[in-house]
């Protein structure tokens, strides 16, 4: 068993060798700083289109951004007549509160605007008071 062994490793050997051409430490030294020399080179070249795809968009950016400014600039600003809407009578006035802080009166006051979908300055509060 083991002499079937080596004769099918001195076979296989045999094959390898009129496959291929062995290398020397010579040739398979530039075999291999050639090949790193690729992998780099390669590196290299992604890196630089990375950066100019990089300074497009921003020089992109920074046009796009100046054109914004200028046309700030250059708009006259609309300045139409601001538009009053009436008050509630009395809800500019003040809320008596007993034992509630004012943070909490004012969670109150807008979750009622909000359950009863109104507008808070149409509501008009005229006491919020703690139930014990």
């Amino acid at each position: 068993m083991i002499e079937d062994l080596n004769l099918a490793a001195e076979a296989i050997s045999e094959a390898t060798t009129e496959a291929g051409e062995k290398l020397s430490i010579g040739e398979a030294a530039g075999t291999a700083v050639f090949g790193y020399a690729v992998v780099f080179a390669g590196l290299v070249v992604l890196m630089i289109v990375l950066y100019i795809t990089g300074a497009y968009f921003k020089s992109k950016e920074a046009k796009e951004k100046a054109t914004a400014e200028t046309v700030k600039k250059a708009a006259p600003v609309a300045t139409a007549p601001a538009v009053e809407q009436k008050l509630a009578p009395g809800s500019a006035g003040h809320v008596k509160l007993f034992d509630v802080p004012d943070k909490e009166a004012a969670m109150i006051m807008a979750i009622v605007a909000d359950k009863m979908q109104k507008p808070l300055n149409e509501l008009h509060f005229i006491s919020i008071k703690e139930v014990k």
